[in-house]
């Protein structure tokens, strides 16, 4: 509020005072917009009755709109709106807009949103295949086909390479890219210094599997087992057999986001020592026992002669 005209210096009791609302604020009728000068020479005490105006509360079909505070007080100008879309259902429009205040007027700062259903044209056909429901032009949200292959003409039938099961997940959008139906083969896969540890035969299909072990006195390292991907290659690429074993590199593990090291290597881990070196270490150790018995055995003779 705001006092009405310009203000005395000074009021004598009995003297009453008027106010308005300021610009963009209305008057509630439960209060008075006046007051007077009572005989103690105080101001009779009067309580706010000017209130922020509001806009229109937006409505919007298949969807809801909510305030940011709680409890909600009202779209006064410069609170926000914010909307979201029932189950099956998208935003067309602004997320969130704001009363504001031009003048002694209220208005949203742009149009009200809509809720669309989520719609999907059918998806794509695909060469040597078909899916379901394919009679339908128009698909709901979450709505899904399956691909299938056909029957083969040759001697070798076609893998279904790619997701079978397609859905419906947004205005115009499939869940993923509709699969091939082609002929996938690999050949057999030959490691060296290696042997497969799974049955060999003289071709393999779509996803089929081999496990791989290394020779003795050699370690695999990479990917193991492997699988034949839809372009008739192994996937990931083959593994391959290193002479040794493998060794570790503490430097590195100690690095961030590194896993912690075991407490005990494998026998994999333990560098290949050379012959020399290994002997070395016996002969150590064999002069350390000779030492320690050899100390026991004079204490005990000590303790005998007592």
């Amino acid at each position: 509020m705001r006092l009405r005209g310009n203000p005395k210096p000074s009021y004598s009791p009995g003297e009453r005072i008027f106010y308005e609302c300021k610009p963009g604020y209305s008057y509630s009728y439960y209060f008075t917009l006046s007051s007077f000068c009572e005989k103690n020479n105080t101001w009779l005490p009067i309580d706010e009755a000017c209130y922020r105006k509001q806009c229109p509360v937006p409505k919007i079909e298949n969807g809801e709109v909510y305030e940011e505070v709680d409890p909600p007080l009202g779209f006064s100008f410069d609170r926000d709106a914010y909307f979201y879309c029932n189950y099956g259902y998208y935003l067309v429009g602004e997320p969130i807009i704001t009363c504001k205040l031009n003048g002694d007027k209220v208005y949203w700062n742009h149009d009200i949103p809509k809720c669309e259903k989520i719609l999907c044209k059918a998806p794509g056909k695909i060469k040597n295949g078909k899916f379901t429901n394919s009679w339908r032009d128009v698909f709901e949200f979450n709505e899904g086909v399956t691909y299938s292959c056909d029957p083969s003409h040759g001697p070798q039938e076609y893998s279904l390479v790619g997701e079978n099961r397609l859905t419906c997940s947004g205005p115009g959008k499939w869940s993923s890219d509709p699969p091939e139906c082609k002929v996938v083969q690999c050949e057999q896969p030959d490691l060296k210094n290696g042997k497969p540890l799974s049955e060999m035969k003289e071709k393999f299909f779509y996803k089929e599997e081999v496990l791989f072990e290394c020779v003795e006195g050699f370690y695999l390292n990479g990917s193991n087992p492997v699988f034949c991907g839809g372009n008739s290659t192994w996937e990931p690429e083959m593994p391959t057999c290193i002479k040794g074993f493998k060794t570790t590199r503490p430097s590195v593990l100690n690095y961030p986001g590194y896993p912690k090291p075991r407490e005990s290597p494998t026998i994999e881990e333990i560098v290949e020592l050379d012959p020399g070196i290994i002997a070395v270490i016996i002969l150590t150790v064999l002069v350390a026992l000779a030492v320690v018995c050899t100390c026991v055995y004079k204490c005990l003779r000590r303790e005998k002669k007592v």
